[in-house]
């Protein structure tokens, strides 16, 4: 994939939040693959073939009177994202039970260690959401659990869920990049019962889980959540993030909708991961 072109936006937003979170929502949409978050907003890549001049006529948030938005962008030949992420990528520990670091990365003496290369997906452990469902993944009882990771960017919290005895397990991306990054990283940590599936809440007709792993922008999670309650056998969990502490009144209601009732929330910077149980 290394003749892929892509188009990079350096997108500067004030307030950061809700702002980025609102512009990554409108700019997925609008066809951008992947993003990264930054001190100063957003950096958005989307494929230079899927690209035309008019790609942000559509994002309203760029219109809006309650957000300063500025950006540049200039082409990217995709050639080095290995070495790029060698030397950006730092590995984490979560609780002292849970690794997750890259290929040329140290094994630490951890019970479990997860090997990601992430390229351009998102979940390499270090955003706060995905740190906090490793610590929910960490802390719940997944022994022969079928779980969906919804949205699952490298795979990080499927492979998880599989080392702590899960099957089968169901990892689902609409992002191409996140797809392909989720086939390799699962074969990277020799997983065997864990089927990665590109597409959205559509492909999940008719299937069933004991655990669904959502960390999803909330938009996304408002929309889907009726399809993943209905997804949720008898006395199943769910565990949502991708929001904040000032979103909790409202994914719960819509959780609610669905009898899905609140069991426990954790934190970090502001950003909330919660759990709920059928």
């Amino acid at each position: 994939m290394s003749n892929i072109i892509y188009i990079g936006y350096e997108f500067k937003v004030s307030p950061l939040q809700p702002g980025v979170e609102i512009l990554i929502a409108e700019l997925g949409y609008a066809g951008f693959e992947s993003f990264v978050e930054t001190e100063n907003g957003v950096t958005a890549y989307i494929q230079k073939e899927e690209w035309h001049g008019d790609i942000l006529d559509d994002i309203q948030i760029l219109e809006s009177d309650e957000f300063d938005i500025s950006f540049e962008f200039n082409e990217i030949e995709q050639t080095n994202w290995n070495e790029e992420w060698e030397k950006n990528f730092s590995p984490i520990v979560v609780d002292d039970v849970c690794a997750v670091r890259a290929p040329f990365h140290d094994k630490f003496d951890t019970q479990y260690d997860i090997i990601i290369e992430p390229k351009m997906s998102f979940g390499t452990g270090h955003h706060e959401t995905t740190h906090m469902m490793i610590e929910h993944i960490l802390k719940n009882d997944f022994t022969n659990k079928s779980v969906l990771d919804m949205g699952c960017g490298t795979g990080v919290l499927a492979i998880l869920a599989e080392m702590k005895g899960a099957k089968p397990i169901d990892a689902v991306d609409y992002d191409n990049w996140c797809y392909l990054n989720s086939l390799e990283n699962v074969e990277r940590n020799n997983c065997e019962h864990i089927t990665v599936i590109e597409g959205d809440a559509s492909v999940l007709q008719n299937k069933k889980y004991d655990v669904i792993i959502a960390n999803i922008n909330r938009n996304i999670l408002l929309q889907d959540l009726k399809t993943y309650a209905s997804c949720l056998n008898e006395n199943g969990t769910l565990f949502l993030s991708g929001f904040y502490n000032d979103d909790i009144p409202t994914i719960q209601a819509e959780c609610e909708k669905y009898l899905l009732k609140f069991e426990e929330k954790l934190e970090r910077n502001n950003w909330v991961a919660l759990k709920f149980l059928n």
